[in-house]
């Protein structure tokens, strides 16, 4: 991390501490959690043993965000106290575990930044349990899909985020196949831009996807999903239980687009979450527009240039470059 995202310490989190669990518990220590890429998020240690998580929506915390965001874009950087607030209070009301909320602030007195303070939930993730203890983490595999199949029961009359759609807005964009042809095409132009070997195929995709996009026939429902949801934005509490973290890019949208994420990061523990009735059509779009996705991000992230784990985000281009060039093949 370089000086411009310097981690926050206890002094400057103790005010925003004090205001989420009052003055009687005193904040003792405080580690920064890995993973986050949009938010910072921090473990708060107290001084009677107890433990919760803060979460930090700042500029020195986030390494993708590139300027203003227009949230009528289902697709656009999904990260900032409103989407998560809002995402929260949808879940809940859907009866989805996820992290209790305890405080939430806008207003920058007690730092600087929006930030949240959430219930901590000690498990681990459901990532690291399905490497340790397949056994162990088949229950909440289970639950984990009862919990996906409450959620796409849940209807919206228009897609978008979570927070635009409940609040009366209107998305951008005629329907969710032509959001994901459009950001699709922009994902391979830009990822043309800095990777040859998508370059050298840039017309064959181009015309894939518009041929992809034409075969899918139209719908009039959209459910709620998460978005980005692997086994890493789900942690295991301690009875056992699945609670979904990293909720900001809640919306609604198909179904298909959530288990296309899910296949690709569940892998051989996708089987445990596969449903019946999905639109095939659909699937294959969101599939190639997913890879294409995955190899323009990482890669834009790269050339910011400090972002901590850069190896990561190269293996993730690169195998969802592999899994664009197969598409390809397949294809033709």
């Amino acid at each position: 991390m370089t000086d411009a995202r310097r981690e926050l310490t206890r002094d400057d989190l103790t005010p925003l501490a004090r205001a989420a669990v009052g003055r009687t518990r005193r904040l003792a220590g405080v580690s920064r959690l890995r993973g986050g890429t949009k938010k910072g998020v921090y473990r708060l240690a107290f001084d009677d043993d107890t433990t919760a998580v803060a979460y930090v929506w700042s500029p020195d915390e986030d390494y993708w965000s590139s300027g203003p965001v227009d949230d009528r874009d289902p697709f656009s950087h999904a990260s900032g106290i409103d989407l998560f607030t809002a995402s929260y209070d949808r879940l809940t009301a859907v009866g989805i575990r996820t992290p209790r909320l305890l405080f939430a602030d806008r207003t920058h007195a007690h730092l600087p930044a929006d930030a949240a303070v959430v219930e901590d939930i000690r498990g681990g993730s459901l990532e690291e349990l399905l490497h340790r203890d397949p056994e162990a983490a088949a229950a909440p595999l289970r639950e984990l899909s009862e919990a996906l199949r409450t959620m796409h029961a849940h209807r919206a009359p228009r897609f978008g985020k979570v927070a635009l759609v409940d609040n009366g807005g209107v998305p951008q964009g005629s329907s969710c196949e032509q959001v994901v042809r459009d950001r699709a095409l922009s994902d391979l132009a830009e990822a043309a831009g800095r990777e040859d070997r998508i370059a050298a195929v840039r017309e064959a995709l181009h015309d894939l996807l518009h041929t992809l996009a034409a075969a899918v026939g139209p719908r009039t429902h959209h459910t709620l999903i998460h978005g980005e949801l692997g086994p890493d934005h789900v942690l295991v509490d301690a009875n056992g239980h699945p609670a979904l973290i990293d909720i900001e890019g809640l919306l609604y949208f198909d179904a298909e687009w959530e288990h296309v994420f899910l296949r690709q990061r569940f892998q051989e523990h996708y089987e445990a979450l596969r449903v019946d009735g999905l639109d095939a059509d659909r699937l294959r779009l969101y599939r190639l527009a997913m890879h294409l996705s995955l190899v323009a991000g990482p890669l834009r992230l790269l050339d910011v240039g400090d972002f901590p784990d850069p190896a990561s985000m190269r293996g993730i281009a690169e195998h969802s470059l592999e899994q664009t060039l197969t598409l390809l093949r397949t294809a033709s």
